[in-house]
């Protein structure tokens, strides 16, 4: 098969479609009720522009529409449910809702996503539900330094893109495929403007958008074949352990667990290094140094998967564990 011109140059409008929108947001933010002020779950401490994921959503639709992807099954569905959970991503930005109305369209997305994905009986549906769920709310637990999310997005993206080549060629043949290197191309071009020190933050509009079709497009690979869900899991091991782990340490103490807080290790990292450039570079560090080999492992190995799977959780389930236990 040839270079794929056509599609490399979708990626090269879309990460510039993408920059270009975002730097959009960034000059007329006040305009859009997109300024946010700093909380109890922020790590910064000035008002600074967010929703900047929007950018993502609008460059990575656009591009696949001109390439046709949104008419191949499953991509229309995926696309109307990530369109969705997008825009109540955005109501949120500009006017915090209250949980419930937000779990109701998470239940509704992740439940439609676990329903395509042909996974058969009731059991195995709920635990894709609650899967689903669990990852979209993390991964925007897990958006609260700069660049962070963005890279980890990248991340998983780009080597699960890499592996599925070289392992499965034909897998480039498939428009679930090509999602991933559009949605890397958006998350590049907002990616610029989201580096330490970010003049813009991706919003609940980029990562609950993020985090949802990164579920599903893990849904739809391990049923086409191309990637199992094993190398998903371990892809994102860095941003599933943090979240979980410290969630669980909070219900234990009888802490308000449900409550905003800034007690995810990374957030704790992020003041102790005096900075957030210096943990997001950590974080790109084991990714790519300890986890990227992981995956390839268990598609070179798949007799080994558990094992990948234990050594990818195990190491950093005990390091958050210690984090937290310094107080």
């Amino acid at each position: 098969m040839g270079f794929d011109w056509r599609l490399f140059l979708a990626g090269l409008v879309t990460a510039a479609l993408a920059w270009g929108i975002t730097w959009a947001i960034r000059r007329h933010a006040r305009k859009l009720a997109l300024l946010q002020a700093p909380n109890g779950r922020s790590s910064h401490v000035e008002p600074t522009p967010h929703g900047g994921g929007l950018a993502i959503v609008v460059a990575t639709i656009l591009a696949a529409l001109w390439l046709g992807m949104a008419d191949a099954s499953p991509g229309s569905a995926v696309l109307g449910l990530a369109l969705l959970i997008a825009l109540l991503g955005l109501w949120d930005d500009i006017q915090p809702l209250s949980v419930l109305p937000r779990l109701l369209v998470h239940i509704l997305v992740c439940g439609a996503a676990a329903w395509l994905s042909d996974e058969p009986g009731a059991v195995g549906l709920a635990l894709l539900l609650i899967a689903g769920v669990w990852w979209v709310n993390l991964f925007n637990f897990m958006d609260g330094i700069d660049g962070l999310a963005a890279v980890q997005t990248l991340f998983m993206l780009m080597v699960g893109a890499a592996l599925a080549a070289y392992f499965s060629p034909e897998a480039t043949q498939f428009a679930s495929w090509r999602w991933l290197w559009l949605l890397a191309a958006g998350v590049a071009g907002f990616l610029p403007h989201n580096w330490p020190p970010a003049k813009i933050f991706m919003g609940d509009v980029g990562s609950t958008f993020l985090g949802f079709i990164l579920f599903a497009l893990a849904l739809i690979s391990h049923r086409e074949g191309w990637l199992p869900f094993s190398v998903w899991l371990i892809l994102g091991a860095l941003f599933v352990v943090d979240a979980t782990v410290t969630l669980l340490i909070r219900m234990y103490r009888h802490e308000r667990w449900y409550e905003a807080h800034r007690n995810h290790v990374y957030q704790r990292l992020a003041l102790r290094w005096r900075g957030h450039l210096p943990v997001t570079i950590t974080a790109m560090a084991i990714n790519l140094l300890f986890l990227a080999p992981l995956a390839y492992l268990v598609l070179a190995r798949p007799d080994l998967t558990w094992l990948g799977l234990g050594l990818a959780y195990g190491p950093l389930t005990l390091a958050v564990l210690a984090a937290h236990a310094r107080r």
